[in-house]
């Protein structure tokens, strides 16, 4: 008797730990709602690499739910009982961000009277979420780079190198790839950064999950607020999923609280939806979404200043970088992105010489013979 409960130990071991893990995969999991073929491949996608101890980069619109895909990472890893600790790059001014990361020692300046832990520090042995990696100044990459590289930082007025035992995931609104072209963020770190590349759907992409994220948030909001709420009309839904949704499921979330507080009866209606105006609405006006009208206007400045800086270097690409400030390849990369080609202002030199010849000076290119 006791020979088989000794032989059956690790079979009800293997059981207990398959079910655990099938437990923390679907709890890990439960935030990232929806069922969409978007979702399902995300899902599919977070599932793949938690288990390994890689860095990733999660892109995406602001509000599409980055954070908690980061998180599901985390606890889908072997990691998922250490802390996961989010670090808002953009909210920490640049001469405190060593500090905040790293700590410093007692008397490390003037008001260090005792020693403090960094983040990376509370991050031991777990996840150190970087959320707008993309803002980070070059000082500061420099010391994230350094982390990453090696897995080692210095606190404040500490002599000595602390070994971090953490998972990196980072996390950006911006392309990355852009700017590293433009020269205003470091390729090694993207590349150091972007082992991982996870890219977040934004909501217009995946409207057939709208029914279901507005009733998980109708649940949770109803409870919340102790209302009675059942949920909302068809016409609502209709209006929900006609909408654009710049804010993404942030912005979906919040119009639903909005309607849970202000609504007096059980069912919400379309009367109820307070929303701004949608893609459809916009497009008899000429109204263009704020992030389309910007990226227009910037790529169409770009291309006229780009333009006008090779006709003054007569397509020398390495004058024109020096005087755009840029290195040479990212000015390059820039050409390529907006369809310039430095040989078409060649010709420019004609006139140029013309120019010289008359005593019109004021040009930086140089006469080729």
């Amino acid at each position: 008797m006791n020979s088989q409960i000794i032989t059956r130990e690790p079979e009800l071991h293997e059981e207990c730990a398959l079910a655990a893990d099938s437990l923390k995969r679907k709890s890990g999991l439960s935030q990232v709602i929806g069922q969409s073929k978007a979702v399902q491949a995300l899902r599919n996608r977070i599932g793949k690499i938690s288990f390994c101890n890689v860095d990733v980069l999660i892109s995406g619109e602001s509000g599409t739910g980055k954070e908690i895909a980061a998180r599901a990472i985390h606890y889908l890893s072997r990691r998922a009982g250490k802390p996961f600790v989010p670090v808002n790059c953009g909210a920490i001014p640049e001469s405190l961000f060593e500090n905040e990361l790293f700590g410093h020692v007692k008397g490390a300046f003037t008001d260090a009277g005792l020693h403090q832990i960094g983040l990376v520090k509370e991050a031991e042995q777990g996840t150190l979420f970087l959320d707008e990696i993309g803002v980070t100044s070059p000082y500061v990459q420099v010391k994230l780079l350094r982390l990453l590289q090696n897995r080692e930082y210095r606190p404040l007025g500490d002599v000595r190198r602390h070994k971090a035992d953490i998972r990196v995931i980072a996390a950006t609104n911006r392309n990355l790839q852009s700017l590293f072209d433009e020269g205003t963020f470091r390729k090694d770190l993207f590349y150091r950064l972007n082992v991982i590349a996870i890219d977040m759907p934004p909501l217009r992409e995946r409207r057939e999950d709208i029914p279901i994220l507005v009733e998980h948030f109708t649940e949770r909001y109803a409870r919340e607020y102790k209302k009675p709420i059942k949920g909302f009309t068809r016409g609502a839904i209709r209006r929900l999923i006609s909408y654009s949704w710049p804010g993404n499921i942030r912005e979906l979330e919040h119009k639903v609280q909005q309607a849970i507080v202000m609504s007096e009866s059980a069912v919400i209606d379309v009367k109820a939806i307070q929303l701004g105006t949608s893609q459809s609405e916009s497009e008899g006006s000429g109204l263009e979404y704020f992030n389309v009208a910007k990226k227009r206007v910037v790529d169409s400045f770009a291309r006229a200043y780009l333009a006008q800086l090779l006709k003054e270097y007569c397509g020398d690409v390495v004058g024109a970088s020096r005087r755009a400030g840029t290195s040479r390849t990212g000015l390059w990369n820039l050409l390529k992105k907006h369809g310039i080609d430095p040989s078409q202002f060649h010709q420019h030199n004609i006139s140029k010489d013309l120019n010289i010849e008359q005593g019109q000076s004021a040009s930086h290119c140089v006469t080729k013979k």
